[in-house]
């Protein structure tokens, strides 16, 4: 049985690479990239001696049959796409299928993700999220995925490109109202950019077409009309089902008040009281 690594590379900034992931890269018999290009320029600046094989969207399927192969000779095969974790909105999704299929190990080498950056400096609601990977490209198939989407409670991620950002703010705006927001520009690289503000503000500052790929983090619909809002019952009886999850009230007290139109402070207290009414009983 052979070992196939998912190894995640840096977005960006190239010391943001693990030591694990260096030499996971140094060891394999054979490394499949997204972009060999992209990668030698890692491996050469970490002096890492390996020769990349292309493994994209139009060659993934004819390059299995070549891992598998490395793999059945219990070999070892390292994934790796042109910034982050692989299969995020990149290839690879297949070839990892099919190691699996075949029996083989699979094993993630954690690092670098947009997702889990834009969102840490968004200065949005961290949890719940939901990332939605790239938009549609046409119009009409963004309106009809982002609508359903705009009563969900929870933060929004998503990735776009710089010549259709302008296009998806107007409809995001128009789907979803005035909402916070913020967009994260060429993360860890020199020319790092993160606007935040409403997404009016977003629309405006990106009236221009930018340079470098961007992450959109949105905030989530709150409820805040007197029909929406949950009975303090309700909200009592959705903290005991998190705390029964093993959810503390400090985890608790965001999230509820996200989806039930009431204070956090006040879902804090009453997540406190009755988890220690539960805990003397």
């Amino acid at each position: 049985m052979g070992t196939l690594h998912v190894v995640a590379t840096p977005i960006g900034n190239l010391d943001d690479v693990t030591l694990r992931a260096l030499r996971v890269l140094g060891e394999v018999d054979l490394l499949f990239a997204e972009d060999t290009r992209r990668t030698r320029i890692l491996l050469e600046r970490h002096q890492v001696r390996a020769r990349p094989v292309s493994l994209h969207a139009h060659n993934e399927a004819a390059r299995i049959q070549q891992a598998l192969e490395a793999l059945r000779g219990d070999g070892s095969v390292a994934l790796v796409s042109d910034a982050g974790t692989p299969l995020v909105c990149d290839p690879g999704e297949r070839l990892v299928a099919a190691a699996i299929a075949d029996g083989h190990c699979v094993e993630a080498v954690p690092g670098a993700s947009a997702v889990l950056t834009a969102l840490a400096v968004s200065g949005l609601s961290v949890l719940p999220f939901t990332f939605l990977g790239y938009l549609p490209r046409r119009s009409s198939a963004r309106r009809r995925f982002l609508q359903n989407y705009r009563d969900r409670a929870e933060t929004l991620v998503c990735f776009e490109t710089p010549h259709r950002i302008a296009s998806s703010l107007a409809r995001l705006l128009e789907i979803f109202g005035d909402r916070r927001a913020c967009a994260a520009r060429e993360l860890t690289k020199l020319h790092e950019e993160v606007v935040r503000g409403s997404l009016t503000d977003l629309a405006e500052h990106f009236a221009q077409k930018p340079r470098g790929e961007l992450t959109l983090v949105i905030e989530g619909c709150s409820a805040t009309s007197e029909e929406a809002t949950w009975s303090w019952e309700e909200v009592e009886a959705e903290i005991r089902g998190l705390a029964a999850d093993g959810q503390r009230p400090r985890e608790i007290a965001p999230a509820l008040a996200r989806i039930s139109g009431r204070p956090r402070s006040e879902i804090y207290a009453r997540a406190v009281a009755v988890v220690n009414e539960d805990t003397d009983e």
